[in-house]
């Protein structure tokens, strides 16, 4: 970590103490009083930047204090602008109580004083200067590195210099009772202020979603490389789901970041990798979503115009070889590779890390085998990705690289640019990253296209040459000139003779037509949407329903709220019922006396029902007054039969205070189902038989048919009406318009029905609950649906969807709902109701269950505990598996489950056991008497089970042992890869243990040659050595393990604990 040393300073915000930092050095063309110097190192001309630097990063201005012996308070210099914010010299004379003759020169920076914003922040580095008037170079500065805000917007000295000395004519800081003070800042691009990124550099930056500035980082240096950019675009994504996506993702962030304004989104981008809110706020590693991200793409770009582009922009040739020294041999080995990992410990610079990297080793020694040297050489170089950890550490603009090459190209030299470094503040476990980019890559400084742009996030910035490189080699302790953490983490060079073709300038003529039309049709609908978001408040909606929405419908009330398809209209909420009603004549194509509007009405019995609207009375009233302020506000739209309509047949005539509107339904318990058999008008006199025949006309029924009658008075409540012979408001409790009569045939025959009158029906369907299974193996699993009734017991429950799913009810586990996934599984004698299950459910809210198909019957599987475990295959390969055996059993219960679970070799031991592994090193062996449960998984370590090799099975205790082999490279805490057990034999020559080790792993003797093999702590082992008993004394004592030292040709990152998420597309 960087630190220093204070000094006997007061460095604070007026009088409050902070840290000093050293900024980057200051340049040498300062401009007296207020005239301000660039020093961006581009000596740029006013022409140059278009009479605008207050863009600019950096600056000098200086202030002359007049009359300085008798300055009493505080003076301010004029503003000078950096990043587009003011910046003042404070000056003050200090005086303190307890030494009255003491009195000292107080000098601060101020940044945004007079700003009323609370938000904004803004990171410098400053030098504070007195200048001398008789040598300059005895001017007095300190340093100050702070982050302005509102709370502290000047940072800087209280004691900068005792006023005697400054006063001292010949101490040279006074002249004609004048002091000079200089700045120079060096300030970040500013946060939470009107920063137009476009306006002073060209490009625009993306939004951080919470913590994907290593994503934004990348999409900027992967946008940037302009021939994968043209690449992209050519992709074919027309028939692509915009959702799910991947390519057309990313071309919708390139267009963006091309024609856009303002900060360019990435949230349908990471939609489209599948991945969920959570992942956005995760920090992973840059280089390996650089990897994931171009191995999807150069996936999706196979069987297209654009096929191979990834290779051929990123992909470079290793080779690996064996020299014999004394013999006339040599062999070879051609791999392929898209970035290099670089060590840079004890390397001063990127040349002695390619030195280090191709580095030939002598194998000599003991080993006969080891009869040469061996080495790698770059066999072909395109472009370059670098990534190394936090150290000093120097890279050049400019790369050369014959020297590492096989056979250098005189008329193509091997030389590279650098175009972008991405560079990584904090720590292993998080940090921000930014990119400093060369976009042209041409050397050329304009206005509209500068060297060097830092990234960060939604803010880009110009920033000098020595910002993007030099400042980023990183330090030591007792350097100042560089941030605190803050490193190169990853380089991109791009080969010199390819430049022009990689960084060829993308215009518009680059993009297909139909990608425009399509990205410039989302963007007008997402205007249209935003508009529509903000006169949202001057309209309301009213959405009708018909007769035809209420045929087929099974449930109370005309119509199911959460399936119907309303017939929407937008209207502004000031418009009055006849506008409307002209309005809606013209779109549905009825005059408006073949219409009627009956508004749904909420009863408090909580039915939905349609009531008379007074059109005379209400025409000129506006539709919010009519609805109550309701929105949207839902009506039931009468009209004549299509059929009549015609003829010119018109609704007939209603009275409100003598007539009433019914609806009938009629009940079949045969198929249990409901019948829609329209609606009627009829006088409240009415008696309760005059309206039989119209029910059998509308059934079908032969008229004179026996019919029961029932009032669908509110959900679980349907009474029936007994006596026919009354009117209307005798026999429906308190009749409104809305009101529901269900009738049904008085049928002997119904008995034998489930469901033989209609109140048994609705009894059910109150009861009656949709719930989603998913399967809790699938992510992301929609499921299917499935009618149940919230009375159902668990049994029940489980033999419904054993049925849709064609299994047996017994090898089936629920887990209820948690969050937005599987929570507690279910045991099989649970007690409840499948009301008790979704109890916690809110009332609209889909209710949902998960399950899991079982290979054993539940009574079984619960008495049963999951064991996750690495299998190592006969073809040592490794293979993830959960098994389940007994909670109470021991490890030779868990043996025996993995044999039913795997395929053992043809002719192997068929003998199983447990070993324990920590940092990919074998740490002991499991006796198969131990019980499981002392076995409690933990993230750091990793059980894996075996077929016993023929060999090991019966040991010679006396003179025979296992030893743990385990795989690194150069640094033995470095292991990776598959570790295994190895027997050895006491006073056995160590060719021998070779020969078995090469012949265990399968390799051949020429390829084995490359492996050097060291024992750590100990070479040879007495069988009974007490430290190898696996769990016997201190489980963390030093065990001796045999290590072979080669190159780790895996991916960088193998298994991931709970605290680390590996990266994943799942699109």
């Amino acid at each position: 970590m960087h630190s220093f040393t204070c000094c006997t300073v007061d460095l604070c915000h007026h009088n409050q103490t902070g840290d000093p930092d050293d900024p980057p050095r200051i340049p040498q063309n300062p401009v007296i009083n207020g005239n301000v110097a660039m020093a961006d190192g581009h000596n740029n001309t006013e022409e140059d930047m278009e009479d605008d630097t207050s863009w600019r990063s950096e600056a000098t201005f200086r202030f002359v204090v007049e009359r300085f012996s008798r300055l009493s308070e505080s003076v301010l210099s004029p503003p000078c602008f950096v990043r587009n914010l003011p910046w003042k010299i404070m000056v003050m004379p200090r005086f303190y109580p307890d030494r009255p003759h003491q009195k000292s020169v107080g000098f601060f920076l101020q940044c945004n004083a007079e700003s009323d914003s609370t938000s904004w922040s803004c990171h410098a580095q400053a030098m504070l200067k007195i200048i001398n008037y008789k040598d300059d170079e005895k001017s007095f500065s300190r340093r100050i590195s702070h982050l302005f805000f509102h709370k502290e917007n000047d940072w800087g000295f209280s004691n900068f210099m005792s006023w005697s000395d400054v006063t001292d004519p010949e101490r040279g800081f006074v002249e004609d009772d004048k002091v000079t003070f200089e700045v120079y800042v060096q300030a970040d691009a500013p946060h939470g202020v009107a920063w137009d990124s476009k306006k002073h550099t060209g490009y625009v930056g993306l939004k951080n979603q919470g913590a994907t500035c290593y994503m934004n980082s990348l999409l900027q240096t992967l946008f940037f490389t302009n021939q994968l950019r043209r690449a992209v675009y050519m992709m074919p994504t027309e028939g692509d789901d915009s959702s799910k996506s991947v390519p057309l993702a990313l071309q919708r962030v390139f267009y963006e970041l091309q024609h856009s304004d303002k900060p360019v989104g990435t949230k349908k981008l990471t939609k489209s990798f599948g991945w969920e809110t959570l992942d956005s706020f995760m920090q992973h590693d840059v280089q390996e979503l650089c990897r994931v991200l171009l191995d999807n793409v150069e996936n999706k770009m196979k069987g297209t115009c654009v096929e191979g582009t990834i290779p051929k922009l990123f992909r470079g040739k290793m080779v690996s070889y064996i020299q014999c020294k004394h013999v006339d041999y040599r062999s070879e080995r051609i791999e392929d590779y898209y970035d290099i990992q670089l060590s840079i410990k004890g390397k001063k610079n990127i040349f002695e890390s390619f030195k280090d990297y191709v580095a030939v080793e002598q194998l000599d020694g003991d080993n006969k085998y080891d009869a040469g040297e061996h080495g790698l050489q770059m066999h072909s170089l395109h472009n370059l990705l670098l990534t190394f950890t936090h150290m000093m550490f120097e890279f050049p603009e400019q790369l050369p690289l014959d020297e590492f090459l096989q056979k250098p190209d005189v008329k193509d030299p091997a030389n590279y640019i650098l175009h972008a470094v991405l560079v990584h503040s904090g720590d292993n476990h998080g940090g921000h990253y930014v990119v400093y980019l060369n976009p042209k890559g041409d050397g050329k400084v304009s206005v509209t296209a500068p060297i060097w742009c830092k990234f960060d996030d939604d803010v880009v910035s110009r920033c000098t040459k020595e910002e993007a490189i030099e400042h980023n080699y990183g330090g030591h302790d007792d350097d100042l000139s560089v941030r605190h953490c803050t490193n190169a983490y990853m380089l991109v060079y791009i080969r010199e003779s390819k430049l022009s073709e990689v960084l060829q300038p993308v215009t518009d003529v680059d993009i297909p037509q139909q990608l425009v039309e399509r990205l410039q049709e989302e963007k007008r609908v997402e205007a249209q949407k935003r508009k529509e978001r903000q006169e949202a408040h001057l309209y309301m909606q009213v959405q009708m329903v018909t007769e035809d929405q209420f045929c087929g419908h099974q449930g109370n009330d005309m119509y199911d709220e959460e399936k119907v398809k309303y017939t929407v209209f937008k209207v502004l909420k000031s418009s009055t019922l006849a506008e409307f009603v002209q309005n809606l004549s013209q779109t549905m194509g009825f005059p408006q006396d073949q219409m009627r509007l009956w508004p749904m009405q909420a009863r408090s019995n909580g039915t939905k029902r349609p009531a008379m609207l007074d059109y005379e009375a209400d025409c000129n009233k506006s539709m919010i007054d009519l609805s109550d302020n309701e929105n949207p506000w839902t009506i039931f739209l009468e009209t004549v039969d299509p059929e009549m309509a015609a003829s010119g047949a018109t609704l007939p005539k209603f009275d409100k205070d003598h007539d009433v509107m019914l609806f009938l339904k009629m009940y079949d318990p045969k198929t249990r189902s409901l019948n829609y058999c329209g609606h009627i008008y009829t006088p409240i006199s009415c008696k309760i038989r005059g309206l039989l025949p119209v029910m059998c006309e509308r059934a079908g029924f032969q008229q004179g048919t026996s019919l029961i009658l029932y009032e669908e008075v509110k959900p679980n409540l349907t009474e029936r009406i007994q006596d026919y012979d009354v009117s209307l408001d005798k026999a429906l409790d308190e009749l409104m318009d809305g009101d529901i009569i269900v009738f049904q045939k008085d049928d002997p025959e119904n008995e034998t029905s489930e469901l033989p009158t209609a109140k048994d029906y609705f009894r059910d369907l109150y009861h009656r609950v949709d719930v989603i299974f998913c399967d809790k193996t699938i992510h992301n699993d929609p499921g299917f649906v499935v009618t149940l009734s919230n009375r159902m017991n668990y049994f029940q429950v489980a033999k419904t969807v054993a049925q849709r799913l064609n299994t047996d009810p017994m090898l089936l586990q629920f887990f209820k709902s948690q969050g937005d996934g599987p929570g507690n599984p279910l045991r099989h004698n649970y007690e409840g109701t499948l009301r008790d299950l979704l109890q916690f459910f809110k009332p609209r809210q889909p209710k949902k269950l998960y399950y899991q198909q079982l290979k054993m019957k539940i009574t079984d599987f619960e008495n049963r505990r999951s064991f996750k475990a690495i299998w190592l295959n006969s073809m040592f390969r490794e293979e993830e598996i959960t098994l389940y055996p007994d909670k109470h059993g021991c490890v030779r219960d868990l043996l025996e489950e993995c044999k039913k679970a795997v395929e053992l070799s043809d002719k192997g031991s068929e003998k199983l056991r447990l070993l324990e592994i920590v940092s990919y090193k074998i740490i002991g062996v499991h006796q198969e008497d131990e019980l499981l449960e002392c076995l409690s998984p933990a993230a750091s370590r990793t059980f894996r089970i075996e077929e016993i090799p023929l060999d090991q099975v019966d040991l010679d205790k006396e003179n025979e042992m296992l030893i743990p082999v385990a795989h690194f490279h150069k640094e033995v805490f470095g292991t990776f890869g598959i570790p295994f057990l190895l027997k050895i034999r006491q006073g056995e020559p160590f060719r021998e243990v070779m020969k078995r080790i090469q012949s265990m792993l399968d390799i051949q003797e020429k390829e084995f040659e490359k492996v050097r093999e060291a024992f750590r702590h100990c070479v040879y082992v007495c069988a009974n050595l007490a430290v190898f008993c696996p769990f016997s004394g201190n489980m963390s004592h030093p065990r001796p393990w045999l290590g072979l030292d080669h190159f780790n040709k895996a991916p960088k990152r193998g298994r991931y604990t709970y605290l680390e998420k590996a990266i994943k597309i799942h699109n």
